[in-house]
């Protein structure tokens, strides 16, 4: 196995644990985010039908200090069952720091593991339900490889849960990087940080870097600088990459996060150039939004095996599905639409203003994440009787489709025998 001495990256996340994080934190906080929240997994690969409740399996791969594995433990404590979260990082120092964070939560689901992605079926066979892996194979030698790992470690019927750069919304920083290697070549890590920083100062108006308003993360902290320009290796994927990259090892996307992100028609208001898209497939419209938009940073979507991507994702069809909002609180959002039936949003330079329909702020302030849609079209009929079902969904699908375009509502279809 490579040493810690032969392997620059290890020796990266040793001396910078990446992210930076306080344990202490936890008693004030839980990280959360896209992709691996549980509601989110179940909407996007389990079509709303997982119960959580029942032996579940999570590898966080790369868990570096510890974010999926905390949000994924937590929550499925949470849930009640007999969950289990495999934690794996080649960086003890990393390691240290989520141990310490599962700690504070008295979390006693995660299993800790040292060692390299590569080497999972030696330090944690599958298989495994789910899959997180978030900003690894990006920085691994041989990415494909590492992905192969993954896939051939999936449960019947799992998914993951991925995360890589992507190349247009990275502008500036490989010529930064290129940059540092010049001027840090022989020092110390600390001392090219101290460099960084002093060539970050100096950047004339014209560089692109200076120029990408996009890149913040490396103002947080030292071991997010480190990461973002002083790494010692990383590459960036354009969606047809990342499509590629997932094609070898035997996977397909199921969806990419914001889906709005990925549509061209979020960019592009002219009629006759949206209509001269309409004959591309799912993917190739997803890559002419990401040229289009020039903003894209990272890649943020769920995959499972090819062959097994039909009915993946939930759909608002049924009475019983019940809907729940990502991190919108149901009043609040009721009382915004009650001012403007408008849903407004910014991601990355992309301003989104999507008109919603009459009777959306009363059905926003029923979505609690335990009524059904029956339900709730019961609770509105009970105030106009001449709500039907149909009518209700002429309400509903249009409200649904804009905020499931920017990943603000997930759905899940509960086992109707539990109690």
């Amino acid at each position: 196995m490579t040493s810690q001495n032969d392997d620059p990256v290890q020796a990266q996340y040793e001396a910078y644990p990446y992210p930076a994080r306080d344990p202490a934190e936890e008693a004030r906080r839980l990280v959360t985010g896209s992709p691996s929240q549980l509601p989110e997994v179940n909407h996007y690969l389990f079509a709303g039908r997982r119960d959580f409740a029942k032996p579940f399996r999570a590898l966080a791969a790369g868990g570096g200090t510890g974010d999926a594995a905390i949000m994924l433990a937590q929550q499925l404590a949470e849930c009640g069952g007999p969950g289990e979260v495999v934690y794996l990082d080649l960086s003890g120092a990393a390691r240290e720091v989520a141990e310490a964070r599962a700690r504070a939560r008295s979390l006693a689901n995660i299993r800790f593991v040292t060692g390299p992605l590569e080497a999972l079926p030696d330090h944690a066979p599958g298989p495994f339900d789910y899959i997180d892996c978030c900003g690894v194979l990006h920085h691994l030698a041989d990415p494909a490889a590492g992905l192969r790992v993954l896939a051939a470690a999936l449960a019947e019927g799992g998914g993951l849960g991925l995360m890589l750069y992507g190349e247009y919304g990275r502008t500036g920083v490989y010529p930064m990087q290129a940059m540092l290697r010049a001027l840090g070549a022989g020092l110390p890590l600390p001392e090219r940080v101290a460099l960084a920083r002093r060539l970050m100062a100096a950047l004339p108006a014209g560089n692109w870097l200076r120029r990408n308003p996009y890149l913040g993360d490396h103002k947080r902290s030292d071991a997010e600088l480190v990461d973002l320009f002083l790494h010692a290796r990383d590459r960036a994927y354009t969606v047809p990459q990342v499509a590629e990259l997932a094609e070898a090892a035997g996977l397909g996307i199921v969806a990419f996060i914001e889906p709005a992100r990925y549509d061209p028609a979020s960019y592009l208001d002219d009629a006759a150039l949206l209509a001269r898209l309409e004959g591309l497939s799912r993917l190739e419209r997803a890559a002419f939004a990401e040229a289009l938009a020039g903003t894209i940073k990272k890649h943020v979507f769920y995959a499972a095996k090819r062959g097994s991507l039909e009915g993946r994702v939930a759909r608002p069809d049924r009475p019983e599905a019940v809907p729940c909002l990502n991190g919108l609180p149901p009043a609040k959002l009721a009382a915004a639409l009650e001012r403007e039936l408008l849903l407004k949003v910014e991601l990355d330079g992309l301003a989104l203003s999507l008109p919603l329909p009459q009777g959306s702020a009363a059905m926003a302030a029923l979505i609690d994440g335990r009524r059904s849609l029956g339900a709730i079209h019961a609770a509105l009929q009970a105030r106009d009787p001449g709500l039907d079902w149909f009518a209700f969904q002429a309400v509903f699908a249009p409200f649904y489709k804009a905020l499931a375009g920017l990943n603000l509502i997930w759905l899940s279809y509960p086992d109707p025998k539990r109690p």
